[in-house]
């Protein structure tokens, strides 16, 4: 817990060196220790507010021995502070020795505040030592936070603005963090060139504040440094992901917005992914893909997303009720992201398990899925969720909920991506399916749009549909289409280019295979030079390479007989 020593500041006076503050601090060092012997009552608090009076002599040789301490303004302000509680301990002893105090308890309290203070003075003259500000010279905060982006460099005011997050008073604290927030948005670069793994650890630690303003400033930096890409690291390894998955649960609006985008980016890391697992961060999550903003929600739903992509978590994220938790998002969330997201969650969770593919269909997925994809633009991650359920359900039951015809639209209008997850769909439905349902998929008019497919740069993308093609033309009437397209046969005969980067040549061989009873496709096979490509494909040993061309060679050699 950040320790916070209340709302009041310090004031700096200019007109009043470092020195003077230095020599003002030890003179009343051994007033101080004399008054706090001469008390008799509260013999432990005050035996123990000594021990720590008799550490300040060090503390303050060692900022005074600085060669930039008369420089620096933190040394003035911390000096302030230190005389301040030296001034309090003073007029608490008097008060003690003339037993002057209202009650017991009351006495007991103000002695623990001043020993805490002791404390935080003792901490924070270590910090400004440890955290190398002392090196530059630095501005008062005040003209700090509204200095010109040249003054800030300048000044160093960066590397001040860490160490001022890690010493002095509270509201000093919400000053700083507002300047951070500022210097953030003009100039991230300077701030991660300055950033090190102290004043990480410290933003972290700021995190657990009894301040909620203090938190959701914190969280706001918290969150600029991880979309920055250059920390996630640190930022794990310092324990920001507990704090974050609090504030996810109880913190402001704001907080939660912030904590959750946080988690976002650092949950890209399978590692980091995992641990969010590990510290209960699933179910708060949930809850704000549920009942958040649409932001949060949007941000949340990635975070999930992102942890379902590590195969041994998925049962814990099911288990928590992901999955009509994302099956409601594709129906109902607020942005379009969040519903891409939610759709991504669920190819991720049917990717390898059969009883979480089970599980979307039981709860409707398969419907919600079909319904997100009668977008203009349907998206790969919904084609890929379903193409995983195929097997978990019933071709008629497909059938019947518009499947086909949905497969052709993403053929259509759906990225590359998208058209290759619904060739691959194509292919799971007919590996084992009846020569009804592969009259079906004909009919639906897939087979124009998978020969055009085959034209694609991407060679997965040539490779899958050339095996949804070959699936289909195992029956006369789909081969009948094909054979309609002027376009099938030099589009596969493409496909025999006999090079280790082509992996759609065997598909292409047997599609060919499957036309080349036709005169008309033989003659055209031949004259895109088919002949050319299959004796290499015969002495690679590609299946069916060397019938088609036996074949294509007959009927050449019959061609130039007829011909004499």
């Amino acid at each position: 817990m950040v320790e916070e020593s209340g709302n009041e500041e310090v004031l700096v006076d200019d007109n009043v060196s470092a020195e003077d503050w230095l020599s003002h601090a030890q003179e009343l060092i051994p007033v101080a220790m004399a008054k706090a012997r001469e008390v008799k009552g509260f013999p432990g608090r005050w035996k123990m507010i000594i021990s720590k009076l008799e550490q300040v002599p060090s503390r303050l040789s060692d900022l005074s021995s600085h060669p930039c301490f008369s420089k620096n303004t933190l040394c003035k302000e911390q000096l302030q502070a230190v005389s301040r509680t030296l001034k309090d301990i003073i007029e608490c002893a008097e008060l003690c020795i003339l037993e002057k105090y209202e009650g017991k308890l009351r006495m007991q309290s103000d002695l623990d505040a001043l020993s805490g203070k002791l404390d935080l003075n003792l901490r924070d003259c270590g910090l400004l030592i440890k955290t190398g500000v002392l090196g530059e010279a630095t501005l008062p905060l005040s003209v700090a936070c509204s200095s010109t982006d040249t003054d800030v460099a300048a000044y160093g005011n960066i590397r001040e603005l860490f160490a001022r997050l890690q010493i002095g008073h509270l509201e000093a604290k919400h000053r700083a963090l507002d300047c951070l927030v500022e210097v953030m948005k003009e100039d991230e670069k300077n701030v991660l060139t300055v950033l090190g793994r102290s004043n990480i650890c410290a933003l972290v630690q700021l995190l657990t504040a009894t301040s909620p303003r203090i938190r959701e400033k914190t969280v706001t930096v918290i969150c600029s440094l991880a979309e920055s890409g250059g920390c996630e690291n640190w930022l794990v390894s310092e324990g920001v992901l507990p704090a974050l998955i609090r504030l996810v649960e109880s913190g402001s609006s704001v907080g939660k917005e912030k904590a959750t985008i946080s988690l976002q980016r650092l949950s890209m890391l399978a590692e980091t992914a995992r641990e969010i697992v590990g510290h209960g961060g699933v179910r708060p999550l949930i809850e704000i893909c549920r009942t958040g903003d649409s932001v949060s929600q949007a941000a949340a739903a990635c975070t999930l997303k992102n942890i379902s992509a590590v195969p041994e978590v998925r049962q814990a994220l099911a288990d928590e009720g992901i999955v009509r938790v994302m099956i409601n998002l594709l129906d109902c969330g607020i942005l379009l992201g969040s519903k891409e997201y939610a759709a991504e969650c669920l190819q991720n969770l049917t990717a390898s398990n059969e009883n979480l593919r089970r599980s979307v269909v039981s709860e409707g997925g398969i419907r919600s899925l079909l319904a997100y994809l009668d977008g203009p633009l349907p998206q790969e991650s919904a084609v890929g969720a379903l193409r995983n359920l195929v097997g978990s359900v019933s071709i008629d039951v497909l059938v019947s909920l518009g499947f086909l015809p949905r497969l052709v639209h993403v053929l259509r209008s759906g990225s590359l991506g998208a058209q290759q997850a619904a060739a691959s769909a194509i292919c799971r439905v007919c590996s084992s399916a009846s020569a009804e349902t592969k009259k079906m998929v004909g009919e639906a008019g897939c087979i124009p749009l998978l020969v055009k497919m085959l034209e694609a740069k991407s060679n997965s993308a040539r490779e899958v549909a050339a095996q949804a093609i070959s699936s289909l033309v195992t029956l006369s009437q789909n081969r009948r289409e094909v054979k309609k397209d002027d376009k099938s046969v030099p589009n596969l005969v493409q496909l025999l280019e006999p090079s280790l980067q082509n992996t759609a040549k065997k598909y292409a061989v047997f599609c060919l295979g499957s036309l080349s009873s036709s005169k008309k496709c033989k003659k055209l096979m031949i004259s895109y030079g088919a002949i050319g490509y299959l004796k290499k494909l015969s002495e690679m040993e590609i299946p069916g390479a060397k019938k088609l061309l036996e074949r294509l060679e007959r009927g050449r050699l019959r061609s130039l007989f007829m011909r004499k």
